[in-house]
């Protein structure tokens, strides 16, 4: 039976590409996106090599899990073994945005960790974001160390290279992508003014349960 292609997955893949060049979060054809659809197993991915502000719904990969072609004429992302490797890793990750923003890219070359420093960031993200060991682009010892490096949080940094978040939707991947640049951001401006404070681990596991079964929730009438 021929599995059903979907024009939302594709349209997700192009509108989230503008959006981070748009914003500066990435420049060119770096960096790649994909999403997962939950009924189908299918992997909706970036083309290889073509600007943001050029890709086509057209140009959209799809691929099953093991990284084999459904539908598409163009090379999938470079990074496809990476992708592919969080998503059987992470049943949860339904989404996967990889960018070369300015700041986060600042900890990623220098092979820092980002601590968890702010509200939102550990709600969100984790207790803190760590730096995969380096390994060639594309290659799957990257794919392995990324996986390894990103545990159960939702972003990971790529030594010498990026950034890479994840969510259980596309609209959650972007919001981990823009707290992990602005608590990178914080953080190196914060480490110019003196020792920056780290949230407590239990105070942490208090803002996540938040996170997850109250913030946002309707009250029961």
């Amino acid at each position: 039976m021929k599995l059903k292609i979907s024009e939302n997955f594709k349209k997700l893949i192009v509108n989230t590409g503008r959006k981070l060049y748009k914003q500066n979060l990435t420049i060119g054809t770096w960096g790649n996106i994909s999403v997962l659809d939950p009924d189908t197993d299918l992997v909706y991915i970036k083309p290889s090599g073509i600007n943001y502000n050029e890709i086509d719904l057209k140009d959209i990969m799809v691929i099953d899990k093991k990284g084999k072609i459904v539908e598409g004429f163009r090379k999938p992302s470079i990074e496809m073994p990476m992708h592919l490797s969080i998503y059987n890793a992470r049943k949860d990750v339904k989404a996967i945005i990889h960018y070369h923003p300015i700041y986060s890219s600042v900890l990623a070359v220098t092979g820092f960790s980002l601590p968890g420093i702010c509200e939102d960031f550990v709600q969100i993200v984790g207790e803190k974001v760590l730096c995969a060991k380096y390994a060639l682009p594309g290659s799957e010892e990257l794919a392995k160390n990324a996986v390894v490096s990103l545990g159960n949080r939702n972003a990971v940094f790529l030594l010498n290279h990026g950034t890479l978040c994840v969510g259980r939707d596309i609209k959650e991947a972007m919001k981990v992508c823009y707290v992990v640049e602005k608590t990178a951001h914080i953080y190196i401006l914060s480490k110019n003014l003196g020792k920056c404070r780290v949230i407590p681990e239990e105070d942490i596991k208090v803002m996540q349960d938040f996170a997850k079964n109250s913030y946002g929730k309707q009250t029961e009438k």
